[in-house]
């Protein structure tokens, strides 16, 4: 089974278990803070991937970093580590979210691109997903350089790549397969 299917297999469990409890904001709001303190900190997704450091030590540390979560919250980083997944915890939280979203009805668009979107852009680009999605969305610009130029648009599961790394590699991929 490949991680990501792992991730959305937790995330949903734990949206089923947070919809139960009438929680599903708490928890959101968790996932949220775990998504921005593990992406911020190279030293805790260091020890969430090592596999030397034992699962007690990365409990703690967890409950340490992320006190006050909501207990479904904390039930989710203890059930991962004691599966060996903890490295999952982030995609998991991402996962969460969207589908969090998604069951609110509404989704989020994440567009990625080199430089930071303008208003207008941002506009025109809302109107756009939301006509095609038929549901309110949220945009959030993820700013990489490597991309060279373009955007990668994603909403839940559909990816629109129009970079021009991807255009760089789809040609270099033709020329070698012609030769």
């Amino acid at each position: 089974m490949s991680d990501s299917r792992a991730a959305v297999r937790y995330a949903k469990a734990i949206l089923d278990l947070a919809v139960e409890n009438k929680a599903t904001d708490a928890v959101e709001k968790d996932m949220r803070s775990v998504v921005s303190t593990v992406s911020d900190s190279k030293e805790l997704r260091d020890m969430l991937s090592n596999p030397v450091i034992s699962g007690s030590a990365k409990k703690d540390v967890l409950k340490e970093v992320f006190k006050g979560c909501h207990a479904i919250s904390q039930g989710l980083m203890n059930m991962l580590v004691e599966n060996k997944r903890v490295s999952l915890l982030n995609e998991v939280a991402l996962k969460y979210i969207i589908l969090n979203e998604s069951l609110k009805g509404k989704d989020v668009a994440y567009v990625t691109t080199t430089v930071p979107m303008t208003a207008d852009l941002e506009k025109q680009l809302l109107k756009q997903v939301a006509s095609i999605t038929g549901k309110e969305v949220t945009l959030e610009n993820k700013i990489d350089e490597s991309i060279i130029g373009g955007f990668i648009l994603r909403v839940g599961d559909l990816q629109y790549d129009a970079s021009v790394s991807n255009k760089l590699n789809n040609l270099k991929r033709e020329f070698t397969n012609s030769l």
